[in-house]
C-alpha cells in the first residue's frame, strides 16, 4: 500500500542494530560471535520492519476516519490486525499485560501512601488511612483550604431551600421544598 502522502524519510536506520540482531536471533538466525548478521541484512530488516510499522499507522488511521474520529484508538490496531491471528494475539498479549502493570503500579502507590502496607515502617495500613484523612481536611498537600466559589456551573447558583420534616408514625423522613405542598 502506498502512504497517502509520501514523507521525507531520513538516511540510515530507525531501529538500534543490537536490537536488529536480537530479532533475527528470535526468528532462526545463526550468531555470528566473531562476525555477526551481514550488514544489508540488518538495513533491510530495518527497512520491512519501517514499511510495516508506517502501513499498519496508515490503515489504522483510515480505520479512524471511517469512524468520523480524528484520533487513533487501540481498536483501530485491532481491526487492522484481525487478519493475522499470531500478531493480533501477541498485541491483545502485550496490552493485558500492560493493564496488569498499570494495576500493580496503582496498587504499589496505595501501599507507599498508606505507610508500607501492613507492619511496615509507617505503623500499619491504618496510620496510612489517617494521613488520607489528614490532608483531605487540610485540603491538600499544601496545607491550605481550597474555598469554593460560585461558579456558573451546576448547582453553583441559587440553592432551593429543603425541609426535612420526620414523620414520627412511618419514621420515614419526607422532604418538603419550600413553597409546596407536603404530600400526606
Amino acid at each position: 500500500m502506498t502512504e497517502p502522502r509520501p514523507r521525507h524519510r531520513a538516511r540510515g536506520q530507525f531501529f538500534a542494530t543490537p536490537d536488529l540482531i536480537d530479532l533475527l536471533y528470535a526468528f532462526g538466525d545463526n550468531p555470528h560471535p566473531s562476525t555477526g548478521p551481514l550488514p544489508p541484512t540488518i538495513t533491510t530488516l530495518s527497512e520491512i520492519l519501517e514499511d510495516f510499522l508506517t502501513e499498519t499507522c496508515h490503515l489504522a488511521s483510515l480505520s479512524a476516519s471511517y469512524s468520523r474520529r480524528q484520533k487513533i484508538k487501540v481498536d483501530d490496531f485491532k481491526f487492522v490486525l484481525r487478519e493475522d491471528e499470531a500478531l493480533l494475539g501477541r498485541a491483545l498479549e502485550q496490552l493485558w499485560k500492560d493493564r496488569g502493570l498499570k494495576e500493580e503500579r496503582r496498587l504499589m502507590d496505595v501501599e507507599k501512601v498508606g505507610g508500607g502496607g501492613a507492619g511496615g515502617a509507617g505503623g500499619g495500613a491504618g496510620a496510612g488511612m489517617e494521613e488520607l484523612g489528614a490532608l483531605a481536611e487540610m485540603g491538600g498537600v499544601g496545607g491550605e483550604a481550597k474555598k469554593k466559589g460560585k461558579g456558573r456551573g451546576r448547582g453553583g447558583g441559587r440553592k432551593r431551600k429543603v425541609d426535612v420534616a420526620g414523620d414520627e408514625a412511618g419514621g420515614e423522613a419526607k422532604k418538603k421544598v419550600k413553597g409546596e405542598q407536603a404530600s400526606p
